[in-house]
């Protein structure tokens, strides 16, 4: 059953704690009820919530009711709980359809299991005390709901500067969000101001639906009068949206650029291809032309050619560009590029011209051929001539060498070492990548000239026998010289390093005293004539301190064999009477037979002749006394 005032309004309460006092029936009543409820609750979408409806004070008996009011302030209540003594029994009548439906815990709090937009109303608590009077509190929900990723729609067609009034731009929208977000539009970054109201220059319109589940969506349009700056902006729109306790945030679209159409104020006209700070093209280059007009979209380009004051139409494109390949001399000159917009102004310069110049440089054309043989003292002058644009510096090198900056060469008394390869070098300052070179040998005729490498001996003074020494020769000439040796054992002649013509030829040998009386000889021959050398070695050492050794140690062991056998003799005759006793003539003992020699015989050869048992001595009758 509602009571008396249920129609009644939601009264205003204090943001923290509301205090309802009802005095009772009669006048005079002392008895109140206090009532603790919050003013505002703000949740989430889908977050769990409950409503506290706390009586201050202690009360034996009272009973708590739940109601909701509607929009028109309608109440319906929702739940009740009545205490006697220290318990609560709690009740919910209606939950308006709500699923899931509305609860009271414990202490008669109204507990909301998920938070929905629907959720978003008054809740009003009314506690009856009995004499203690009767109080009432409101609590307001708010629900929350964080919009889904802003989207945004450009418009795709192309745009036109050149129109008097805004045009549409983009779309933005925000959707399932709760409050209502709100949309603002950033060019370049920077914030736009636009009305709401209709005008020329730009405005914005929007529109708010509420979907099925109670949530908001929101749509903004934004239109504008577009100016040729735009063509390189960057538009977007930003949705921001309210959160709970004062919070915010802010959702940004994707960034979009717009197609337009503006008409050309300005055309460029210039050569890609690879040339110099003049200008210049190499003949047979592939030269690429390009012509960029600043209009939009590209519009038609017609490149052409003037001559004698008449365009000779070469090639017209939307891409804006000509490629020459492999140029020629022939096609130096002017050319030009026009671009066909008829949306330009009248006073716009819609055509460009520019010079194209093709440099050349024809081979080298020499005096001489390839080889030029002239007598060594004579002279002469070579020629270098060469075509081309723009005009090419020539300048002569030998070797690598320099030798001047002049098409002429002059060469007089030529020696062996004015031989080798001339070179005559074209090129052009203005052009570094284009240059050309031609050459010829010069050969010098003449007799060989020989140079001959000294060799020093090893140690101080002199040459000794059995030194070995390697000689090596140096020619040149033109023909090139044979070399030849007093001696065979001569290498080749191979180029000497150093270059110039030069040839060389070693021989290796071992000095002996024959050499210090006749030496060495290189020679170097030629059809024109030969050279000579001859290497002296001066006094030849023997090597006598090696003889006198082997001689003095042949005599020591000649000595010792002697001396040898002689010990080994006397040793065989002691114990003998006569033996190695000087002096002593007479018989031999009893039982020997006597022997002699012959004053002829040498004695070593006498004391070793022995008789027979039977027979005397062969020779002479000298006794053996003295010998050992």
């Amino acid at each position: 059953m509602e009571p008396p005032d249920a129609r009644a309004g939601a009264r205003g309460a204090p943001r923290l704690l509301v205090f309802a006092l009802l005095l009772g029936a009669h006048p005079g009543a002392k008895a109140e009820v206090r009532l603790s409820v919050p003013p505002l609750v703000e949740v989430m979408r889908g977050e769990p919530v409950t409503l506290d409806c706390t009586p201050l004070g202690a009360h034996d008996h009272f009973v708590l009711e739940w109601f909701l009011a509607d929009r028109s302030g309608v109440r319906h209540r929702l739940a009740s709980a009545e205490l006697h003594g220290t318990e609560l029994q709690d009740k919910v009548h209606d939950s308006r359809g709500r699923s899931p439906p509305y609860q009271l815990d414990s202490r008669g709090r109204l507990v909301l299991a998920e938070a929905q937009v629907g959720d978003e109303r008054d809740y009003v608590c009314l506690v009856r005390a009995g004499a203690a009077g009767t109080a009432e509190a409101t609590a307001r929900l708010n629900v929350f709901a964080k919009p889904e990723a802003t989207e945004v729609s450009p418009n795709r067609g192309t745009l036109s500067v050149m129109e008097d009034f805004a045009q549409e731009i983009a779309t933005c929208n925000s959707r399932n969000g709760n409050p209502a977000p709100q949309i603002t539009w950033y060019r370049n970054g920077q914030r736009l101001e636009v009305p709401m109201e209709v005008n020329s220059e730009g405005y914005m319109t929007s529109r708010t639906v509420r979907e099925a589940s109670g949530l908001l969506s929101l749509t903004s349009t934004l239109y504008l009068r577009l100016h040729k700056a735009d063509r390189d902006a960057s538009f977007h729109c930003s949705v921001h949206y309210r959160l709970p306790t004062g919070r915010h945030g802010r959702l940004d679209s994707p960034s979009f650029r717009l197609t337009l159409h503006y008409p050309t104020e300005h055309v460029q006209f210039w050569s890609g291809s690879p040339s110099t700070t003049a200008g210049w093209v190499r003949e047979g280059d592939s030269v690429q032309l390009f012509c960029r007009g600043d209009g939009s979209p590209n519009p038609e380009y017609t490149f052409f050619r003037l001559q004698d004051k008449q365009e000779d139409v070469l090639k017209t494109n939307l891409e804006g560009n000509l490629t020459l390949e492999g140029v020629q001399r022939s096609q130096s000159g002017t050319y030009g590029c026009r671009v066909e917009d008829y949306d330009a102004a009248e006073d716009a310069e819609l055509s460009k011209t520019l010079e194209l110049h093709v440099a050349y440089l024809d081979p080298l054309e020499l005096s001489t051929g390839e080889e030029l043989s002239l007598p060594l003292g004579n002279s002469t002058t070579v020629n270098c001539s060469v075509r081309g644009l723009p005009t090419p510096a020539l300048r002569w090198t030998k070797d690598s060498v320099p030798l001047g900056d002049n098409p002429t060469l002059s060469l007089r008394s030529i020696t062996f070492d004015s031989a080798g390869t001339y070179t005559c070098e074209a090129s052009m300052p203005t052009v570094p990548i284009l240059s050309r070179t031609r050459s010829f040998k010069l050969l010098v005729q003449g007799p060989p000239e020989l140079r001959a490498e000294e060799t020093q001996p090893k140690a101080e003074g002199s040459w000794r026998e059995g030194d070995e020494v390697r000689l090596i020769c140096y020619a040149r000439g033109y023909p090139e010289p044979k070399v030849s040796w007093s001696q065979l054992g001569g290498s080749l002649a191979e180029p000497a390093p150093g270059g110039q013509g030069w040839v060389s030829s070693s021989l290796t040998l071992k000095v002996t005293s024959a050499l210090s009386r006749d030496g060495i000889s290189c020679e170097a021959s030629n059809p024109y004539g030969n050279d000579r050398h001859v290497f002296h070695f001066g006094t030849v050492a023997p090597q006598t301190s090696q003889a006198g050794v082997a001689v003095m140690a042949v005599a020591v062991s000649v000595g010792v064999l002697l001396f040898v056998v002689a010990a080994f003799y006397c040793m065989r005759r002691k114990g003998q009477p006569g033996c190695c006793r000087r002096g002593e003539k007479g018989s031999p003992p009893p039982g020997e037979p006597e022997l002699s020699h012959s004053g002829s015989e040498r004695p070593e050869q006498t004391g070793l002749l022995v008789g027979s048992a039977s027979g005397g001595a062969r020779h002479g009758s000298r006794g053996f006394g003295d010998e050992c």
